[in-house]
């Protein structure tokens, strides 16, 4: 089968299309027929740093139809189409446990089903559950129109946030997560951004900052939240490091909360894509939320689409296609 490989060189990893077996299903999992992937941005991260080690198929998310099914594995039917959290998924061919599965809603085009699992898992998990939303508190969402920054306004929005603050690198940008459910949108290079933030709040702040960021940012994002605020980090892609006011970090109580899913078990991980289908399906099934799809490439353009994402143009996701 043909599949998106990771092949090391001296000056960094270099992703190309390659033929590679095909996995044979085996008890107690399942074999999907990929029909789209979604690109995500630790993939330039791990380009960058490959320069040793045998080639891995690329991929953690996908969409297509059940192909085969394992021994004692119950639920799911040959040609059921499904979207899904796993590795080594930009190929023709994907084995998983059948609980990294979901169903895919009959409203979703190929497409936006490839959009969905990584970066609403992610968010879900960073709003939910690390970060302990509760209804109508006001969350901050930086990034905003990056694929997380998507799919973090509407979940926000669906688990009941009140206020939801998009802040964007630019203020055109920000202003299209509004139809997403922002209230309130900022764009980042107008002025500093806890000054802008905290006129948003109405001087309050954020309960909960999800920050794709990092690095320079933090001293901002703590200063935009309220007492007791809570920072998730899902992402670092202004540096992973920064410099701290412990004193301020004391004096208003705030957490900083670090999320991702590379250390976790393969267990803690079915776990959060359960809890993710659990809160978000139905509104997903009903339109409430939406993947955004920013634009989609085919598998031997896979160089494009990463010079796509690293470009920070796109606004939501960007998507690989094998058909």
């Amino acid at each position: 089968m043909k599949a998106v490989v990771l092949r090391a060189t001296p000056e960094g990893g270099v992703f190309e299309v390659a033929e590679v077996p095909k996995p044979e299903v085996e008890a107690g999992k399942v074999l999907v027929k990929v029909r789209a992937a979604g690109v995500n941005r630790g993939e330039l991260i791990t380009q960058k740093n490959y320069r040793a080690g045998p080639e891995v198929i690329n991929g953690i998310e996908f969409t297509g139809e059940v192909a085969a099914i394992g021994e004692g594995v119950r639920g799911w039917a040959r040609g059921a189409p499904v979207m899904g959290h796993g590795r080594q998924s930009m190929a023709e061919y994907v084995q998983v446990d059948p609980r990294a599965l979901m169903a895919t809603p009959d409203s979703l085009d190929v497409l936006h089903a490839a959009a969905f699992p990584n970066v609403f898992i992610t968010s879900h998990n960073a709003i939910v559950t690390a970060g302990g939303l509760k209804r109508g508190e006001t969350v901050i969402v930086n990034a905003a129109s990056s694929g997380i920054g998507t799919a973090s306004v509407q979940v926000a929005r669906a688990m009941g946030a009140g206020k939801i603050v998009a802040v964007s690198r630019l203020r055109s940008k920000a202003e299209r997560v509004r139809p997403l459910g922002a209230t309130d949108v900022v764009g980042s290079d107008e002025e500093q951004l806890e000054t802008a933030v905290l006129a948003a709040t109405g001087g309050l702040g954020g309960d909960l900052l999800i920050d794709s960021l990092g690095g320079a940012y933090l001293p901002a994002n703590l200063r935009s939240l309220a007492l007791e605020g809570r920072l998730v980090s899902v992402g670092r892609t202004a540096g992973p490091t920064s410099e701290l006011d412990l004193d301020h970090l004391s004096l208003r109580r705030l957490r900083i909360i670090g999320v991702t899913f590379r250390t976790r078990t393969p267990e803690e991980a079915l776990r959060c894509v359960e809890a993710c289908a659990r809160d978000l399906l139905p509104a997903l099934a009903s339109g409430e939320i939406k993947p955004v799809v920013d634009s989609d490439f085919p598998m031997a353009r896979i160089a494009d689409a990463h010079r796509r994402l690293a470009s920070n143009e796109q606004f939501g996701k960007i998507v690989v296609t094998l058909d």
